[in-house]
């Protein structure tokens, strides 16, 4: 018994869950691809005074425009799009058109070997089942296929149970005895049967299979015998389910069909596990089984179609063949000489929109998986197309779907692929049209690998045809002698044939005496038959010498010939005596080259080992690490919030110090206060002469000075002599004041004449001065307003711009008197700073500051403006 897998359809694999060995397959043509072949077919309108959106151009261009009151502008006017298919069929085109250019070569190919797939796309209502199906008298694509694989094979196919298909995607080869046995318990099965003449069709499809074309394959192998499998199924929800299933009836708890589960077989091809395949022998069997599945597929009634599919359905159509024996006779029975080859026809369930369709419950969530598996197929389209023409190598997403996955081999390169997109022309249907043009024009983009043709097989062509004329003859001669014919009789007959065409002989009967005639006349017929035997015994020697010469001629031919021959054997063992030489030397270095690989397999797992270590300890350092900064942050944050409560305490601390000492020197001031009233008092009386101020009163008539401590720098370039800035009236200055100075309203005022003022500095304003000085303001730590002017030298580049190299900066304070008493920390009493208190507390103090503000001063109340500039370098 020998069993055979199907025809590889693809090598590329989803990832596989375990690894195993690579099976071999068989070989295709990478080089060679085909596009994938789709077709537009145009629905009739239903009604004539519909709206139409979608218009045929010629045989491969259609024009869809928008409808009425769809507002789509492009350039002030309506955008109408072309799209371009291999062919387009138009309202009027029949059924028999649509199968010769479209299934008609899947089917070719079915018979010589080769894989196909056929579907239908497109929205709910576009006829996509009428395009596979057909209709009464007008039958669709399934049953035309189905009639030209039988006109094509019906004289040549084997009986049934020769082929055997296994659970296995395979097909088992039995002899003769199995087959009959396997007949003759299918005839005792307590089965039904009905006549051929009444099928359990429903008499308005029974016209759908009388397909008057009688359309045949013409080069079938006449050597070969062949079988025909189908099954059916349905891809609901995302489920399979088998169509052709049988059941058992349950009327009290009836059960719900099973799942079926999708496997892959030793040549990496999906098929669905457990799926019923039917052995048929007739175009009327195999539409009976079709419509037997077809009674089971669910269908609904929506409001866009009154019978819409709600599952997409798969009828699958298994062709088995293998060459007859050397005696034409029996079936071959080597495995490499049996082919399975398969043609799937597809009718996918429309997309649709449930804002249109208004559907909900089951019928919304039938929708949903519809249009779910219908967008991963797209999905696989589209990356299929990325990878072909940008180089990627992106995962395609077969497996997010059951469609997809049931036929991921036919797109990976293993058989033709075919797609006829219907559409529905009325305006209702204008945006899912749109979208059904677009994934069909890219579909076109796709290209598939051409597969091989299957080897042919080595016996002599016309064993079939010599086997018949031989038992037509053997028949013949049955009938004529009325029994078996063998070496005796054969032998007889030529005795027969040699006495007829001898003379008869007379009477020899003498009734007289005197008869002088019988015996005359028996002597004459004698000599006759005498010369006759003569002549025929000398062209017998005739004939048996020319036979001893044409015998010693073909002897003397036969041994030239096997002079020859042997000449021939004796070069070609030489050849094969230097081919076994190579190869016990390539079988060496093979040896040499696999203890190599295993070497170096041995110190591939040792450093895979030792990167493992690896891994695993930088793993556990990185832990520890990651340990260690979370330990790190919560030192960090715990002692942050050590620091906030200790600082929170200490400022505490400190408000309550400088509360008490508030209370404690306003108590002082209180006191001293009543001195002053009575100091006032003694001021106020009229005296001759004039009393001497204060020491600190003289102290601030003084003039203010300038103290300049200039810090030489080591490596600073040589600069000019720095000067006064009383001294720098000669100079043109730069005053670079920004917009963001608050003014002091001080009596010091950094004034410089002839200076050019500027918000920004500019190498305009810089070419035409030679000093520059920037008016800096910031706030010190006491709180008040701190003024630097910073300056520089300005000098020419060598690249023709300006440049300032800053030489000094002075800083102009302003400070309150009262401000150190405010400052003074009471936590840590400093005898000069109390000294400092007592100075600016006693009576004589404060009586002269109280006469110099009745004097009138500009800066207000309590202040006194301390001008000391400090310079140093920037």
């Amino acid at each position: 018994m020998a069993t055979v897998r199907p025809r590889g359809h693809g090598d590329m694999r989803a990832a596989a869950r375990t690894p195993r060995r690579p099976v071999p397959k068989k070989p295709s043509n990478p080089s060679l691809k085909d596009p994938v072949g789709v077709y537009c077919r145009v629905r009739p309108l239903s009604r004539p005074d519909q709206e139409c959106c979608i218009e045929v151009i010629n045989e491969t261009t259609v024009q869809i425009h928008p409808p009425d009151g769809y507002r789509i502008f492009r350039n002030g006017e309506y955008r109408e799009t072309q799209y371009s298919f291999k062919e387009v069929f138009g309202t009027l085109v029949v059924q028999k058109k649509l199968f010769d250019v479209v299934a008609k070569p899947l089917v070719e190919d079915l018979i010589r070997g080769k894989n196909g797939l056929l579907f239908t796309y497109g929205v709910t209502g576009s006829g996509k089942t009428h395009t596979m199906t057909g209709s009464p008298g007008d039958g669709g694509l399934l049953p035309r296929c189905l009639d030209m694989i039988f006109n094509s094979i019906g004289p040549f196919q084997a009986k049934r149970f020769v082929f055997k298909l296994d659970d296995k995607n395979g097909v088992d080869v039995q002899c003769e005895v199995d087959a009959l046995l396997e007949r003759q318990k299918r005839d005792a099965m307590p089965v039904p049967k009905t006549p051929s003449g009444k099928r359990q069709i429903d008499p308005e499809f029974a016209d759908m299979i009388n397909v008057q074309d009688h359309c045949k394959v013409e080069d079938v192998d006449e050597d070969n015998v062949y079988s025909v499998f189908v099954s059916y199924i349905e891809i609901y929800n995302n489920y399979i389910y088998d169509l052709l299933e049988e059941a058992p009836f349950e009327p009290i708890k009836p059960k719900p069909p099973q799942s079926k589960i999708l496997r892959e077989d030793q040549n990496h091809n999906m098929y669905v596990m457990g799926c019923t395949e039917v052995e048929v022998k007739s175009t009327e069997e195999a539409f009976e089984v079709f419509w037997r599945g077809q009674k089971k597929r669910r269908i609904a009634d929506t409001q866009l179609n009154r019978e819409s599919s709600r599952s997409h359905s798969v009828f699958i159509i298994k062709l088995a063949q293998a060459p007859l024996d050397a005696d034409g006779d029996n079936v071959l029975q080597e495995k490499e000489q049996i082919t399975l080859s398969q043609l799937s026809l597809v009718d996918l369930a429309g997309s649709e929109r449930t804002n249109r369709t208004k559907a909900e419950g089951n019928r919304l969530r039938e929708a949903g998986n519809i249009n779910q598996s219908l967008m991963t197929l797209r999905t696989c389209i589209e990356v299929l197309r990325e990878n072909q023409m940008y180089g990627m190598n992106k995962m395609v997403p077969y497996r997010d779907s059951k469609l997809t996955h049931l036929f991921k081999n036919y797109f990976d390169g293993e058989g033709k692929v075919r797609m006829i997109v219907c559409v529905n022309p009325k305006a209702e249907d204008y945006e899912e049209s749109l979208q059904v043009m677009r994934f069909a024009e890219m579909t076109q983009e796709v290209e598939v690998a051409r597969p091989v043709d299957r080897a042919l097989c080595g016996l002599t062509p016309g064993r079939r045809l010599r086997n018949q004329a031989f038992q037509e003859e053997l028949s013949r001669k049955l009938e004529m002698r009325g029994g078996p014919i063998n070496e005796e009789t054969e032998e007889q007959s030529v005795a027969e044939m040699f006495l007829q065409s001898l003379p008869p002989l007379p009477s020899c009967e003498l009734l007289d005496i005197n008869d002088d005639q019988t015996l005359p006349k028996l002597i004459e017929v004698l000599e006759k038959r005498h010369k006759l035997r003569q002549m025929l015994s000398e062209e017998f020697a005739k004939n048996v010498l020319a036979f001893k010469t044409m015998l010693q001629e073909f002897d003397s031919s036969v041994v030239a010939k096997e002079n020859y021959l042997q000449g021939k054997l004796s070069e070609k063992d030489k050849t094969i005596a230097r081919q076994k030489t190579d190869v016990e030397r390539l079988e060496k270095k093979i040896k040499t080259l696999e203890y190599k690989i295993e070497i170096l397999e041995k110190t591939t797992t040792i450093y895979e080992e030792d990167k493992r270590n690896l891994q695993q300890e930088l793993e556990s350092k990185s832990q520890k690490l990651q340990r260690q900064a979370s330990d790190k942050r919560r030192l960090e944050a715990r002692l942050q919030g050590m620091v906030a409560e200790t600082t929170m305490k200490w400022e505490k601390e400190c408000e309550r110090r400088v509360a008490a000492k508030q209370l404690e020197m306003q108590n002082k001031l209180w006191v001293k206060d009543e001195k002053l009233k009575q100091l006032k008092a003694i001021v106020t009386e009229p005296r001759n002469e004039k009393p001497e101020r204060p020491s600190r009163e003289r102290d601030r008539e003084k003039p203010v000075q300038r103290s300049v401590s200039p810090s030489p720098v080591p490596n600073a370039p040589p600069v000019r002599l720095r000067h006064r800035r009383s001294r720098s009236a000669g100079e043109r200055w730069v005053d670079h004041k920004p917009p963001s100075n608050l003014p002091t309203e001080t009596v010091m005022q950094p004034h410089v004449p002839h200076a050019i003022t500027v918000a920004a500095a500019s190498e305009k304003a810089l070419a035409k001065c030679d000093k520059y000085m920037l008016t800096h303001q910031e706030l010190a730590s006491d709180g008040e307003i701190e003024t630097k002017l910073i300056k520089g030298d300005v000098f020419k580049t060598r690249g023709g711009g300006q440049a300032v190299q800053f030489t000094e900066i002075e800083t102009l304070k302003q400070e309150s008197p009262t401000g150190r008493k405010r400052r003074s920390s009471p936590s840590n009493p400093d005898p000069a700073e109390d000294a400092t208190d007592s100075a600016w507390t006693d009576v004589e103090t404060r009586c002269s500051v109280a006469v110099e503000m009745r004097a009138g001063s500009v800066l207000g109340p309590g202040y006194q403006h301390h001008a000391q500039p400090k310079r140093r370098k920037p």
